[in-house]
């Protein structure tokens, strides 16, 4: 039996390339018939060195070798393609990216395990395959319609667009419309899982297939970081502040930095040890390598450059360490849909500071047992505010909330992942 994974940056070293792994892992256990198939566009690297680079990364070991099949049209989802009308462009350029995966290995079962939603109908109609999705972020939400209705001005709204009305109705005609197609694609899934209780409300309310929607947590790596000892910090000149995410535009680094240098601004001189900001994360392509160039010139501007640390596509052992010796981990996604770099903070045992939405506040920066697990902001102010408060706590009071929030992250450990992913793909093996 062949399970084809659609994943076109499998290679990417993300949260989802974590899940497409774990997932792939999982399979091979449970099904000793099952041939795992990826479709990926990184024609750059060999099989093999996609399945050590899942191994250096995510400390994921595969039991059986997987096939993958290489496409040479990735290019037709690359979001630079389409300046104007992102996200129509992209989900049609998904189709044709679709197809020729389709004509180069027709599998049994199909899993778009990255969000490619519009290849959906394309597998199950046309492929004759048994249909099922992991939806990390619906590729358009209530909340994007709310930003265009309130003409907000951010990443994915332009200036030009909030500050006329005719275009801000314009563009909330066309954001309805691809609602409507996105609802119609993924309502073909015989399966359809998502990362999150915010996921959740917004599949639910697009899609409307309840009855085969059901949350699978994404798996996060808890149990590597907790043979890092629990301890009071030891006094030190040096504290460190740790971001963990990719280097994509939502994940709003600059907010990071403002923050940072605010902080450091009002910091007395002479009070306290100096602090760092190190920035790890994974690079995709040359967008995102601009975008760190661009953080970099952001640095200068602030006059923060040597207190800011860039750290990219950096092997498991690395990244622990780094976490190991990190006071606060920042992250500051507005409407983050999960947020496994939080809960791999929490584990390694930094004092959280995540953004007051989406997942971390619905599910992962949670009270435990009646204790705070870590802190949530908003802006730039409330962010440099938050970093304060947690510096000016005593070592005691720091340690008291990490043991809290790694008491708080077994839930999302791998073996909880294997155990709620196999029972919700397991109709689309009947």
């Amino acid at each position: 039996m062949l399970v084809a994974f659609f994943h076109p940056y499998c290679n990417a070293g993300g949260g989802g390339e974590r899940v497409l792994w774990c997932a792939i892992r999982t399979l091979q256990k449970k099904y000793r018939n099952v041939t795992c198939v990826v479709y990926t566009g990184d024609r750059d690297a060999t099989g093999e060195e996609i399945v050590e680079g899942a191994f250096r990364r995510f400390n994921i070991k595969l039991i059986h070798p997987v096939k993958f099949v290489f496409l040479e049209k990735r290019f037709l989802v690359e979001a630079s393609l389409y300046p104007h009308f992102t996200l129509l462009g992209q989900s049609l350029g998904s189709v044709f990216l679709g197809w020729e995966a389709l004509l180069k290995c027709a599998p049994d079962i199909y899993i778009d395990s990255m969000g490619y939603a519009f290849t959906i109908p394309l597998f199950k109609y046309l492929g004759g395959c048994r249909v099922g999705c992991y939806v990390h972020y619906p590729t358009i939400s209530t909340d994007m319609l709310s930003v265009v209705r309130n003409q907000d001005t951010r990443f994915n709204n332009a200036a030009f667009i909030t500050s006329s009305p005719l275009f801000s109705k314009f563009k909330l005609a066309y954001y309805y419309f691809f609602a409507f197609m996105y609802g119609l694609v993924g309502s073909c899934s015989d399966v359809v899982m998502v990362n999150s209780s915010w996921t959740l409300n917004h599949i639910l309310s697009l899609w409307r297939v309840g009855a085969c929607t059901s949350v699978v947590y994404p798996p996060c790596d808890v149990q590597a970081f907790l043979d890092i000892p629990l301890e009071v910090e030891k006094s030190t000149s040096e504290y460190s502040i740790v971001s963990v995410s990719q280097f994509r535009p939502e994940k709003d680094h600059p907010l990071q930095i403002r923050a940072f240098a605010k902080l450091l601004k009002e910091k007395r001189v002479g009070q306290q040890p100096s602090l760092k900001l190190i920035l790890i994360g994974g690079c995709r392509n040359q967008q995102d390598e601009e975008r760190v160039n661009n953080l970099k010139r952001l640095c200068e501007e602030l006059g923060v450059s040597d207190d800011v640390v860039f750290r990219i596509n950096i092997p498991f052992e690395e990244l622990k360490r780094h976490l190991a010796e990190a006071t606060i981990g920042l992250h500051t996604m507005w409407n983050e849909h999960f947020g496994i770099g939080v809960v791999e903070c929490m584990a390694a045992g930094t004092v959280i500071l995540a953004h007051n939405s989406g997942g971390p506040k619905l599910d992962i920066v949670v009270r435990h047992e009646g204790r705070v697990t870590g802190f949530l902001a908003e802006d730039e102010e409330s962010y440099a505010e938050t970093m304060a408060y947690i510096f000016s706590l005593s070592p005691e009071k720091r340690l008291e909330i990490r043991e809290s929030a790694r008491r708080s992250v077994h839930r999302f450990s791998d073996q909880h992942f294997e155990d709620t992913f196999l029972l919700s793909v397991e109709p689309l093996f009947k």
